[in-house]
C-alpha cells in the first residue's frame, strides 16, 4: 500500500498542508502516525476522500515488466516469476501480464502506451513492478501521481536484483551520446553564426567603401572645371 507525506497527499487531492492539518485535529481527515509521531496517508484515505468504493472493483490488476533488449530474455522471465510469486503469496489475482522489450528511455514504448491508456480509460488497478525503473527511468514519481489522478495504484516490490545495473549504464552512456551530439551542434551553429558575421561584416565594410568612393567620385565630379 502506498504512502504518502503530507504535502504530497494535500498536492494529490488539491488542498493545502495547513487544510490537512486543520482537518485532523477536527476529526474530517485523521492521519495516521509512525513510530517516530510523523504523519502520513493512505491510498485508500485517498479512496475515501474521492468517494471511490473500492468493493466489487472489477477493474484489472497487471504486472509489468521491462528490459532493454532480447538478449535480457531471461532477466525478463525471472521478472515475471518473482511477482507472479509475489501476487500468489499474497491472494492478488493477475489478470494480465505485461512483458515487453525496450529503454526505460523510451517513452513510446507499445505496451507501456497501451497500458496508460488503459489506466486513462479506468479499466486498470493496479500495476505491480518490481522496480521504479521498470516501469521508467526517469520522472517515474510524476507518472505515478499520473495514475493516480485515474485511481490507479503503482505498488513496487522493490527487489534491486530484478534491475539490471548494465542497463542503467547503457542508458548513462545513451544520455551522454545524445547530449554530446546536441552539445557539438550548438558548437557547429556557434561557428556557422560566427562565419556568418563575419559574411556579413565583410558586406557592410565593401557597402561602406563603395558607397565611400562613389561619394569620392562626386565630389571630384562637382570640383572639375567647365570647359568653354
Amino acid at each position: 500500500m502506498t504512502n504518502y507525506k503530507p504535502k504530497d497527499f494535500a498536492e494529490l487531492i488539491g488542498v493545502s498542508v495547513k487544510t490537512l492539518q486543520r482537518w485532523d485535529r477536527e476529526g474530517i481527515l485523521e492521519a495516521n502516525r509512525t513510530p517516530t509521531d510523523r504523519r502520513y496517508y493512505t491510498y485508500d484515505q485517498y479512496l475515501q476522500f474521492k468517494g471511490i468504493k473500492t468493493q466489487n472493483d472489477i477493474r484489472q490488476v497487471v504486472i509489468y515488466a521491462r528490459v532493454s533488449t532480447k538478449n535480457q530474455k531471461d532477466d525478463l522471465q525471472n521478472q515475471v516469476s518473482f511477482l507472479r510469486q509475489f501476487c500468489n503469496a499474497r491472494g492478488i489475482i493477475v489478470d494480465q501480464c505485461i512483458e515487453e522489450y525496450g529503454s526505460g528511455l523510451n517513452y513510446n514504448r507499445k505496451k507501456w502506451n497501451k497500458l496508460l491508456d488503459e489506466v486513462m480509460e479506468q479499466k486498470i488497478k493496479t500495476i505491480i513492478i518490481t522496480h521504479k525503473d521498470r516501469f521508467i527511468r526517469f520522472g517515474y514519481d510524476w507518472f505515478e501521481k499520473f495514475c493516480m489522478k485515474f485511481n490507479t495504484t503503482i505498488v513496487i516490490v522493490n527487489n534491486e536484483e530484478l534491475s539490471p545495473q548494465e542497463e542503467l549504464m547503457q542508458d548513462i552512456v545513451s544520455i551522454l551520446h545524445v547530449f554530446s551530439c546536441r552539445l557539438y551542434g550548438l558548437r557547429k551553429y556557434k561557428k556557422q553564426i560566427e562565419r556568418d558575421e563575419e559574411i556579413v561584416k565583410e558586406l557592410q565594410d565593401g557597402n561602406q567603401s563603395h558607397t565611400g568612393a562613389e561619394n569620392q567620385d562626386s565630389q571630384d565630379d562637382g570640383h572639375l572645371p567647365i570647359c568653354l
